[in-house]
């Protein structure tokens, strides 16, 4: 596995636990989540993209693993995530030019590498 893949499986069993001690709870958290990245006037793979850079801005590495995956997932390319981290870097600075770089390594740990410029 790769680094955000081991983030992800290092959460696995904390975060059952956590569901099974507050199961109503984390069900409307998960249905929050359903319907909040479903498609609509956003296709689900910007939702991703969206939820992408806020973890950057958060600078929360579990979730940059969950929605750079789901974000690959749904088909979000390498320039749309690329160009979405520099609206990151824009609002955030500093620690976004260091979680952005994450999150790109991220996305393209679960999508494959970028392709290369012409």
């Amino acid at each position: 596995m790769g680094h955000y893949a081991d983030v992800a499986a290092d959460l696995r069993d904390p975060t059952r636990a956590l569901r099974r001690a507050i199961p109503d709870t984390w069900a409307g958290f998960g249905q929050l989540h359903q319907h909040a990245v479903a498609d609509g006037a956003l296709p689900t793979r910007l939702k991703e993209t969206i939820a992408l850079t806020i973890a950057v801005v958060k600078q929360c590495d579990g979730c940059i693993s969950y929605h750079a995956r789901a974000a690959a997932k749904a088909g979000a390319t390498h320039a749309e995530v690329a160009e979405a981290l520099g609206v990151a870097l824009l609002m955030d600075g500093g620690t976004a030019s260091v979680y952005g770089p994450r999150a790109f390594d991220a996305f393209c740990e679960f999508a494959g590498p970028a392709p290369e410029e012409s």
